[in-house]
């Protein structure tokens, strides 16, 4: 058998607590009177409950004692009541935050008669020098013994009771380390034994907290203990011979820390934000705090509790809020909140562990916000009774009053935020009321036209709402209703025709200054002396006039139905009336005539264009008749063939098919090839009818058998029309045309580019930097100059003072200048060549030009020269002695002169 032994009569302190729990039972008993003397019985524990525990004895008053009685637990999973009345545990539990509450039921076995009384258990708070008391004698745990059977076989003996744990409060100052329990094993006595312990805490994470002497196995703690971090620690205790032999089986060692108030509650959040609604009734829930502490919650270390320390601001009460101490849920307690005067409150509160104790237990603080939200307890309302607004007549989506309401509110919000409707004053909905959603005024609109003439002013009653209704038992005041009066202003208005279109019915062909009707136009202003007057704004055909006093209308042509103006038998024609009113106005009518068709024209054939073959089988021509009047003066039509000339009846035959349709075919057995013109007459049902010559051009041609011309293009060639001979005609003109302007161009490109290599030296080119003048010379540097400079002698006599007839052979005579031609300003490059012969003709006849046929004197350049003597020189008169065919040698830049003087064909 297992067992326990101590040191000093192995005594645990702890378990004596369990035993010996203080129980605080009291009871008066006044008089004798059967059942329980006391309505609730209380215990304090100073540990949680253990199984078997003995927790309070509960009386039962038995006045003549010979009741039998048997209790009963109202909690029989929990608690057990003996027959003396001793309750104990059934099992193992903490004690909530809440204090256990129970049924005790006392019932007699013969009457059954009951009887019941509450018991209520707490948990006595642990102070921290008392919680645990260090063992004055270390406690010696001893293997149980293990017993050989007849069969060889080990069994190991049963325990008495189960070894407690061991509790070791957290947080120990020491000294370590320090000594909890001795293990032992009975075999000591003849073996030399070694202990040791395994587990966390022991050889596993964390390892050296628990330390075990090997020889005299003395169980150790080497450094202080931390609840939050780990609540228990389970060893295993072995024995072993100095071989490593297992001697006894390993026994469990429970080690639990025991909580310390060291940890002070912690809010979840330092500022909590909740809201409520103004006019809250008082046990209305607001919102919940929370706080947590680390100390063990089935300990009064971590049992909290929660207050409100102050409230800000302090109105209309000081204690607008209460806080359920247990749950931490805020509710309202009184009556008052109005966000229109307090929007918000502050609340400081505060978490106490220790079940609240203020002496023993550690407490913190938090914020509750707590912000008052906007109900509709404030009705929108009017700054005025009455609004005063206008309109111009017909005028839409015009703002004719500005409404303006107060409400107290929170702004921008459904009980701030008005709605306007009007209640009487427009049953025709005219009128319609917007809300401006910035500052929530009612903007009065018309939405449909109003005449001047039938409504001249409206008064409106008009209601103001709000989004949501009002909260309960608030009633609108009179001042969310106004009275809003519209002038309505007389504008002036647009003329109009009655009816608009105007339909008349008359026959085609009336002739001109012919009155048809008359089409007027009313006023719409009643109220307003003014005048209309008439002007004809659309006749596509100009057929009609209209007077511009009166409206009557009167044709100045004749109308015609088949006219391309009138579409389905209807002419229309638009007229505009105007009045004289500030500013003028004016509306337009449409006259639309429905013209009569008479039979006014004659039918024609259709079509006017056929081919048959040269003999009168196997085809023949189907016609039938064109007419734009309309029935009854259209078909049917009557075909024939004219008396004259007498070869239309004897070569054609016409017969008549239908109203419509008749059918030409050859009467002689053969006609030649060709172009023939048939007169058809054809007659129309009109009363009178209307009778009309047309003519059928028919091709006659050779046909195969199945009735096809074979000779197309001669019949083709034959039948070609005026047009086409007069187009293909100017086809060929244009041709010639073109053709004709191509060589001209050809020619005179020619001509330029032979004056261009003439003139123009190609390393003299200048035609990238032409530069023009309006005269002929050598530049700006000869334009001032003085022949005489080149006479001798040196000084020359001015003509008017040598007498006549002494002058020298080399001075110019006195003559009449000849006129040279003068180039135009923007000559043709063409035209150079020309030039220079009419200059060259011009210089020839002229005997003032030097030199003048005399000796020129000039001064003396030395003996001897290569060139011959230049007083040969003379015109063109003169050149055909000269033989200048050499010119043609020199290559074509001098083409022209060779020519020229060269005794060319030019």
């Amino acid at each position: 058998m297992c067992r326990i032994v101590g040191a000093s009569r192995t005594l645990l302190p702890l378990l004596a607590a369990l035993l010996q729990a203080s129980v605080e039972a009291s009871g008066e008993i006044a008089l004798c009177k059967t059942g329980f003397p006391e309505d609730v019985y209380s215990a304090v524990l100073s540990q949680d409950v253990h199984e078997g525990q003995p927790l309070l004895n509960v009386k039962f008053s038995n006045c003549n004692g010979k009741r039998k009685v048997q209790y009963e637990s109202s909690e029989p999973a929990d608690f057990k009541v003996d027959e003396d009345g001793m309750v104990y545990a059934v099992r193992s539990f903490p004690l909530s935050s809440e204090h256990a509450k129970f049924l005790i039921y006392a019932q007699d076995k013969e009457t059954q008669e009951k009887w019941q009384v509450a018991v209520k258990l707490s948990l006595k708070p642990t102070l921290p020098e008392d919680s645990v008391k260090e063992s004055q004698e270390i406690e010696e745990i001893v293997f149980p013994r293990q017993v050989t059977k007849h069969n060889g076989h080990l069994q190991r003996q049963k325990r008495d009771w189960v070894i407690p744990p061991i509790n070791l409060p957290e947080n120990s100052r020491g000294p370590f380390p320090q000594e909890l329990v001795r293990i032992r094993s009975d075999r000591d006595k003849n073996l030399s034994l070694r202990y040791s312990v395994t587990g966390p805490g022991a050889d596993q994470p964390p390892t050296g907290i628990f330390i075990i002497n090997p020889i005299s196995g003395q169980l150790s703690v080497t450094k202080p203990l931390d609840r939050e971090l780990i609540a228990r620690f389970h060893l295993r205790a072995h024995a072993v011979d100095i071989n490593g032999n297992q001697v006894e089986n390993p026994i469990d060692i429970v080690i639990n820390v025991i909580d310390m108030n060291d940890n002070r509650p912690e809010f979840l959040h330092q500022v909590w934000n909740g809201t409520v609604p103004e006019g809250s009734k008082p046990g209305t829930y607001v919102m919940t705090v929370t706080a947590i502490d680390a100390d063990d919650p089935n300990a009064l270390n971590g049992m909290l509790r929660y207050r409100i320390l102050s409230q800000a601001p302090s109105t209309p009460s000081p204690n607008m809020f209460t806080i359920n101490n247990e749950t931490g849920d805020i509710i309202t307690v009184a009556a008052g909140l109005d966000r229109e005067k307090v929007q918000q409150y502050t609340l400081i509160i505060q978490a106490t562990d220790m079940e609240g104790n203020p002496t023993y237990g550690l407490s913190n603080t938090a914020t509750a916000v707590i912000t008052v939200t906007d109900v509709n307890d404030n009705p929108p309302e009017f700054t005025a009774m009455t609004f005063y607004g206008e309109v111009p007549e017909n005028r839409v989506d015009v703002i004719v009053a500005n409404l303006t309401v107060t409400d107290k509110d929170q702004p921008h919000t459904p009980a701030w935020n008005a709605a306007y409707r009007i209640t009487s004053g427009d049953p025709t909905g005219r009128f319609a009321i917007q809300t401006d959603p910035n500052s929530n005024d009612g903007l009065v609109t018309v939405v449909k036209p109003i005449d001047f003439e039938t409504n001249r002013m409206f008064v409106l009653t008009v209601a103001a709402e709000n989004q949501v209704p009002l909260a309960k038992g608030i009633q609108h005041p009179p001042q969310s209703t106004a009275t809003v009066s519209v002038t309505v202003i007389d504008v002036n208005e647009n003329p109009y025709f009655a009816p608009n279109p105007k339909i008349i019915r008359q026959e085609e062909g009336l002739h001109a200054g012919t009155m048809l009707t008359t089409f007027t136009a009313q006023d719409p202003d009643r109220y307003m002396q003014q005048n209309i007057r008439y002007t004809k704004l659309s006749d596509p055909a100009n057929w009609l006039k209209i007077d511009p006093v009166n409206g009557q209308i009167t044709t100045i042509a004749v109308l015609d139905r088949e006219s391309p103006n009138v579409k389905n038998n209807i002419y229309n024609a638009t007229f505009l009336a105007s009045d004289n009113g500030i500013p003028p106005m004016s509306g337009t009518g449409t006259l639309q005539i429905y013209l009569l068709d008479i039979n006014d024209n004659a039918p024609q054939v259709l079509p006017q264009e056929a081919e048959t073959c040269e003999t009168p089988d196997p085809n023949s021509i189907n016609i039938t008749a064109l007419d734009y009047d309309i029935d009854p003066n259209a078909g049917p039509f009557a075909f024939d063939l004219p008396l004259s000339p007498a070869t239309i009846k004897r070569n054609w035959t016409i017969t008549r098919l239908n109203g419509d349709f008749a059918q030409l075919n050859l009467k002689i057995k053969f006609l030649e090839a060709g172009i023939y013109e048939v007169p058809i007459i054809i007659t129309d049902s009109g009363n009178p009818p209307k009778s009309n010559i047309s003519i059928l051009r028919v091709k006659v041609c050779q046909c195969d058998s199945n009735g096809d011309c074979t000779d197309v293009d001669r019949i083709v060639g034959a039948g070609l029309g005026t047009g086409a001979i007069v187009a293909i005609l100017l086809c060929i003109i244009i041709l010639l045309v073109l053709v004709l302007m191509f060589v001209v161009w050809m020619k005179r490109r020619d001509k330029e580019r032979q004056a261009k290599q003439l003139l123009i030296d190609p390393e003299d080119d200048v035609r990238d930097n032409i530069l023009k003048y309006d005269e002929e010379g050598g530049g700006e540097e000869d334009q001032d100059y003085d022949l005489s400079q080149l006479q001798q002698p040196d000084t020359v006599e001015p003509d008017a003072i040598k007498p006549v007839g002494i002058r020298r052979l080399d001075e110019r005579p006195i003559h009449a200048e000849p006129q040279y031609p003068v180039r135009s300003a923007a000559p043709h490059p063409g035209d150079i060549g020309d030039f220079i012969n009419e200059g060259l003709k011009a210089a020839d006849n002229d005997p003032t030009a030097p030199p003048y046929d005399s000796l020129l004197v000039f001064d003396y350049e030395g003996s001897g020269s290569t060139a011959g003597s230049l007083s040969s020189l003379n015109s063109s008169s003169s050149g055909g002695e000269q033989d200048y065919d050499y010119l043609n040698d020199w290559g074509p830049r001098f083409k022209k002169l060779a020519d020229m003087y060269g005794g060319g064909d030019e």
